[in-house]
């Protein structure tokens, strides 16, 4: 006999709930709308006569309650008796039969069974076009999707594309520490559609930014806002502001378009975003907000204006791209900017006593430190995670897929506390520290190998660096194995369960708030819990051939991957496929050029364009319902077209913080879509696998 019990209780942070049964114990695990549950296969009988739960917090059991029944078994969807209702029927949400997803999506084609798409990662500031302004535009992303419905793709996968302005210098070039997570960046704005005359002077400089190899930052943002702050001024700009569609934009935006102008407004009035040096206005308030727009009307106007011909634009780029069998596939980063207008507006939402970073790895000896806030899911939790839902619902005006940014927050973060910068003192929040007793009990030094929560004096974390301290090194030979036990299972058993619900109380419902596709970005050392709940909410995984899932392999076997996942040869953070090969250990490239491209003799110092056609070809013939890759990448395979100094294709490098995000694609779009020759032997290699 196969059972589930199903209870449905309101638990607190850090408490779970336990089913005894048949001298068993058996933890339950929560699920969406307070469902406890948990399956017994094989179920006996007797384990149906008397059995009850216990609450459990942080190890301890706090509360027992038992039910005793007649030897009768349960019924499906019958009640049975306190501490609440306990069937035996499936709890859990399941996709229709025949479909892939729990969800429909807004592109129907996702849903279709067996699609298998391929597209193109490059990020909106990377584009380069006759009409830019020295900077890629949204409209260039029209040119964008007629190259790849050309080319047999579907997808065009951005970095994010809110609005970075803060201090107005070249730092602002980093696309996740937004001043929003609503506005869009103006840098994206095509001047002359939003009223620009295009000036002997306009043209000139146009041609200057346009010449320059890379993003000037600076230049490019400041001469833009100039010339857009003229326009806003002049007459057309005066008719925007009366029209319809100006003022009913307004309206259905003004919950985060308010606060956003009246931000950029401060920020400009003060020097800062900093809105803590403020004085008055330091904390916000709606009406605190209006009384500021009616005492300084042009300078929150503007910004309104900004924002209502982005969104414009934006809109009608994505109704073009649709109309070519296109979307678009967006990024929500994992963090805020604690100088940003959702840190101003809900403080109670973050920890802004606390930074968001990741835990010390062979590619950073002391972790690092982001310096987000990290989220206070508690209370964020109150109202439904109406801030996320919003959030992403904004996100899907124009995106039909997004790309969960370091997923594992939704899980868990690695917490630095203020004033600390070393990620190595850090640690995982939320977690169950251990009590200051059990420690005592065990004879081992509290401060020099653990560290009190923060959060809960008398709590205490194993340090991260534990085993490499002084005061490790002067334990004895026992003692050591027990703070190796302790440490070892701390940080690779203790929290599975513990973090799979953290994710269970989330996911769900902000994976329902809108129909775009979900792909989360699983990459590092990823607890056991973080695949499950994946593969459970049909959240597509992030597949990288030299950073394979399975520690036991060199590169990953693309010819292996799981149907639901984004396959692809680099992220952002990563050299693409030329520069890696030239920059890697000559090792690595022999053995993946031996071992993975099966060829003889000695790699080559260049990855050639016949071999590069090989890799993306590998990639594009895996099960992968998507693959996906950078533009650079797609313009290795053709010796003409490459561009000659592959170093110089890197978006970002994140051991270097902070980097100047200024890549842009060496040849313009026109020309791209002129190459007949390289279009033709694209589309073949897309459709000769994608479908």
């Amino acid at each position: 006999m196969k059972a589930k019990f199903v209870l449905k209780y309101h638990t607190r942070w850090g408490e779970n709930l336990v089913l005894v049964a048949g001298r068993k114990k058996y933890p339950m695990y929560w699920t969406e709308g307070d469902l406890w549950t948990v399956e017994i296969d094989p179920c006996r009988e007797d384990l149906l006569q008397d059995y009850g739960y216990e609450l459990v917090r942080d190890g301890l059991v706090i509360r027992q309650e038992w039910t005793s029944h007649s030897r009768k078994p349960v019924r499906p969807g019958r009640k049975a008796g306190d501490p609440g209702t306990v069937t035996f029927r499936d709890a859990w949400i399941e996709a229709p039969a025949g479909a892939a997803f729990l969800r429909a999506h807004s592109n129907a084609a996702f849903d279709r069974p067996g699609y298998r798409g391929a597209g193109t990662a490059i990020p909106v500031f990377s584009l380069r076009s006759e009409e830019d302004f020295g900077v890629g535009e949204f409209y260039d992303l029209k040119k964008m999707a007629d190259w790849a419905a050309r080319t047999g793709q579907g997808v065009l996968q951005l970095l994010p594309i809110n609005d970075t302005t803060m201090t107005r210098d070249w730092m602002d070039s980093y696309p996740y520490n937004a001043n929003s997570t609503f506005a869009l960046h103006p840098q994206f704005l095509h001047l002359p559609a939003a009223g620009v005359r295009r000036t002997a002077a306009y043209k000139k400089l146009q041609a200057e930014l346009n010449a320059l190899p890379q993003v000037d930052y600076v230049r490019v943002n400041e001469a833009k806002t100039r010339l857009l702050k003229a326009a806003y001024a002049g007459v057309e700009g005066r008719k925007v502001l009366d029209s319809a569609e100006y003022k009913a934009f307004c309206e259905a935006n003004e919950e985060w378009l308010l606060p956003y102008a009246v931000f950029c407004a401060l920020r400009d009035e003060f020097g800062t975003p900093d809105f803590t040096q403020w004085g008055k206005w330091a904390a916000y308030s709606p009406r605190k907000a209006k009384a500021y727009r009616k005492e300084h009307p042009d300078e929150v106007g503007f910004a309104c204006f900004q924002q209502f011909h982005l969104d414009k634009q934006l809109k009608e780029v994505c109704a073009y791209a649709r109309a070519r069998g296109v979307v678009f596939k967006g990024d929500l980063p994992i963090g805020i900017s604690r100088t940003s207008v959702d840190a101003w507006c809900h403080p109670e939402l973050f920890n802004m006593d606390s930074q968001a970073g990741a835990p010390p790895d062979a590619f950073a000896e002391d972790g690092q430190n982001w310096g987000f806030p990290t989220y206070n899911w508690d209370e964020m939790a109150k109202d439904g995670y109406a801030w996320w839902k919003s959030r992403l619902r904004k996100m899907a005006e124009y995106f039909d897929a997004f790309r969960i940014d370091h997923i594992l927050g939704f899980f868990r973060i690695w917490e630095i506390p203020l004033p600390e910068k070393s990620g190595l003192q850090g640690h995982f929040s939320p977690a169950l520290p251990f009590a200051q007793g059990e420690i005592e009990a065990q004879g081992l030094p509290l401060p020099e190998l653990f560290l009190e929560d923060p959060h809960r004096p008398g709590r205490w974390h194993p340090r991260i660096n534990g085993r490499k301290t002084e005061a490790y090194a002067a334990l004895d030979e026992g003692r050591r194995r027990t703070f190796d036990a302790i440490y070892d299972d701390f940080f690779y058993r203790r929290h599975n369960h513990y973090w799979k619900q953290q994710a269970l109380r989330k996911l769900p419902e902000l994976l329902g708030a809108t129909g775009m596709l979900a792909c989360g970005e699983d990459l590092g050392m990823i607890p056991a819990c973080v695949p499950e709940v994946m593969d459970a909410q049909r959240i597509l995984s992030l597949e990288i051939q030299r950073m394979p899932k399975d520690p036991h392999q060199p590169f990953a076997i693309p010819a292996q991957y799981p149907y639901l996942c984004v396959c692809t040869t680099t992220t952002h953070d990563m050299s693409p496929l030329r520069a890696w090969w030239e920059e890697e250990d000559r090792g690595v490239i022999q053995r993946y050029y031996s071992e993975v491209l099966g060829r003889q003799g000695a790699a080559p110092k260049c990855c050639e364009p016949d071999l590069c056609e090989q890799i993306v070809r590998q990639h594009l013939d895996s099960p992968a319902m998507f693959t996906i890759l950078p533009l650079q990448d797609w313009l290795a395979i053709d010796g003409g077209l490459r561009y000659e100094k592959p170093a110089e294709e890197r978006i970002n490098v994140p051991a270097i913080c902070p980097w100047y995000w200024r890549y842009r694609m060496h040849l313009t779009l026109e020309s791209l879509l002129q190459q007949d020759a390289f279009n033709d032997r694209v589309l073949a290699l897309v459709s000769g696998s994608r479908r």
